[in-house]
């Protein structure tokens, strides 16, 4: 199995809201995955991942439509410089349902990644990737 099919699969579980509909709909429907290598993602750890959910968590939440949110994952213990934007938009409303376009964007060692998924809550609930 190559390294990026198993990051690929290591990552899909615990990645926040863009990160999940992009390494899955790759991992789905490509078969040569050597397109993600020297990516962002390629790079991430748990710790990063986590800092990046982090982030997005607190733009969903209290972010105004267009305002970007930086993130990075400084005091990780990843020796590869992460960082980035998160910058919520577009948000709806429907009864107890709010829905928020989102641009979530990661820079490592010169390379740039971005994912706008629709991520949506119902309530105080947490956010969820709406599946489209």
């Amino acid at each position: 199995m190559s390294f990026q099919l198993r990051v690929a699969r290591r990552v899909l579980p615990s990645c926040f809201v863009g990160l999940a509909l992009v390494i899955g709909a790759a991992s789905s429907h490509a078969t040569n995955l050597n397109f993600l290598k020297d990516t962002p993602i390629t790079y991430m750890r748990d710790a990063d991942r986590k800092a990046l959910n982090a982030a997005a968590q607190k733009a969903l939440e209290t972010g105004k439509d267009g305002e970007s949110f930086k993130w990075s994952n400084a005091g990780t213990g990843n020796p590869v410089v992460i960082g980035g934007t998160v910058t919520p938009h577009d948000t709806t409303k429907e009864g107890e349902r709010t829905c928020r376009h989102a641009t979530l964007v990661a820079t490592a060692k010169g390379q740039t990644q971005t994912w706008m998924p629709t991520v949506c809550k119902t309530g105080d609930g947490p956010w969820k990737i709406l599946r489209q």
